[in-house]
């Protein structure tokens, strides 16, 4: 491959939603090549008032100056039509939410590129990150791929590991791998034609799916072991965060950490001890000590300045829901 190639700028359009997406952005915007267009999602209502706003990747390319498209599909020709004018080298794909139909992946004069936070095969699909903590995984991580026309079935241009950490939360842990991902990317793009050609085809095997992720999964079941709804827990930090419920109120639980108690004379649910160290609570297996949660119409407290407020709250015997 001739040296020139690699090392002129590509021309490139970015798409893209969330905020993990816009640190691969910010990575492109600071890198030498030049971003000529950015897709993302149509706006969507937010917040209690639904009120429209600009998503991450929006409110960047407008700081930046780039044109910004918000197709509801990819499927249209005049889509595709306006794609091809721009004399494309290489589509990034971060986060984006569109299926990228074949005749759009055949746009570019390079390839149509994506970021994906896990260590494929494992974790395909909408939500790598929080699955991984769900499942207890020591490690997560981000692949660079060339896209094909399958749900995050291409091949690998470069993957690098990340230990989790014992009590990362699934925010923390998406603030660490869009990092790692701008880093890679922009890796990748130094040398694109090389890292194509010595792209490595996806295991077959060890092939995982992250669902979406659902609000109504949040709800806290304390049949399960008290490891499962930990990891739970710290998966669903920040979105949609775990609850259970209280005299048919919502309580929603930030942070808890498995704990050995004695439940042999207790059901799933029932509340063993609660004091300024959390609220510990029978599961399937062992127990669960809750330390901060967010009762409703509150902001995320520890147990503890709970129970300086209402004593009574939380007593030895009570359900939770």
């Amino acid at each position: 491959m001739a040296h020139s190639e690699q090392s002129s700028p590509l021309r490139l359009a970015f798409a893209g939603t969330p905020d993990f997406a816009a640190s691969c952005l910010q990575a492109l915007l600071d890198s030498p090549h030049d971003v000529v267009a950015v897709l993302t999602q149509p706006d969507r209502g937010a917040g209690r008032g639904k009120k429209v706003k600009p998503g991450p990747v929006k409110a960047l390319a407008e700081s930046a100056g780039i044109p910004v498209l918000q197709p509801t599909t990819l499927k249209d020709e005049a889509i595709q039509t306006q794609l091809r004018d721009l004399g494309l080298d290489a589509l990034i794909v971060v986060a984006y939410g569109l299926i990228i139909p074949q005749a759009v992946l055949d746009i570019p004069r390079l390839a149509c590129v994506n970021v994906h936070a896990s260590l494929l095969p494992r974790w395909r699909g909408a939500a790598p990150i929080q699955r991984a903590i769900m499942a207890g995984d020591r490690q997560s991580g981000t692949t660079i791929m060339r896209m094909d026309a399958g749900l995050d079935t291409g091949p690998m241009l470069l993957a690098e590991a990340l230990d989790i950490g014992d009590h990362e939360t699934g925010g923390e842990l998406h603030d660490r791998l869009a990092g790692q991902g701008a880093r890679l990317l922009v890796t990748v793009l130094e040398d694109l034609p090389g890292h194509l050609q010595r792209a490595q085809p996806q295991p077959d095997d060890g092939v995982t799916y992250a669902h979406k992720l659902s609000k109504e999964e949040a709800r806290l079941d304390f049949r399960l072991p008290a490891r499962a709804l930990s990891c739970r827990i710290r998966a669903f930090n920040p979105w949609p965060v775990c609850w259970f419920d209280l005299d048919g109120k919502a309580v929603r639980v930030w942070e808890a950490q498995e704990c050995d108690a004695d439940t042999t004379l207790q059901e799933p649910g029932d509340i063993i001890t609660a004091d300024a160290d959390g609220v510990v609570v029978a599961c399937g297996d062992i127990a669960l000590r809750l330390q901060r949660i967010q009762l409703p119409g509150k902001k995320p407290m520890s147990v503890a300045e709970i129970l300086r407020g209402h004593p009574d709250l939380f007593a030895r015997g009570d359900h939770l829901g």
